[in-house]
């Protein structure tokens, strides 16, 4: 690879980085060709973007980039994949769900809205972050609980003072 190869790969990487608040590292070496296209297909379909790179050029987005990654650049060594998401447990899911068939992925660490996470250990964490529309879904829930409340009460006022008045 030349450098000027480099520095475009390396721009590249750190437009994609710019783009997104979620990313996970792992490693997917040793993984067959039918795997591998499966894990693809699967990201594909979540709307994950799927990339094996380089550390050293990830290592120089990661520095170039505006976002603070912390010691996530300490993780790569070895083969390298990022997952790139706009749903925080969307990778994690999908980690975990190849790991019940292989031991790979392994996770190395993630990125999530500004929170830095290392090792294969945050996997379980990872997979049950609550995505935006979920954490969405409960707190409209939450507050449509106390109206329906009210609502129900006075329905049952009212039905009872028309039981009354019928009487």
């Amino acid at each position: 690879m030349t450098r000027e190869e480099k520095s475009i790969a390396i721009e590249n990487l750190t437009a994609q980085l710019a783009g997104t608040n979620i990313i996970y590292i792992s490693d997917i070496s040793g993984l067959n060709a039918e795997t591998t296209s499966n894990l693809r297909r699967a990201c594909f379909k979540a709307g994950i973007k799927l990339e094996v790179v380089k550390n050293t050029l990830l290592a120089k987005a990661m520095e170039a980039s505006s976002n603070d990654y912390g010691d996530l650049p300490t993780v790569l060594a070895g083969n390298s994949a990022i997952f790139i998401s706009d749903v925080a447990n969307a990778p994690g899911k999908i980690i975990k769900d190849f790991r019940k068939k292989s031991d790979k992925p392994v996770l190395k660490g993630a990125y999530i809205n500004s929170e830095v996470y290392i090792g294969d250990n945050q996997l379980d964490a990872l997979a049950t972050i609550k995505s935006k529309e979920e954490l969405l879904g409960e707190l409209i829930g939450l507050l449509q609980s106390p109206a329906q409340r009210i609502i129900s009460a006075l329905q049952n006022k009212f039905a009872g003072s028309e039981e009354e008045g019928a009487e």
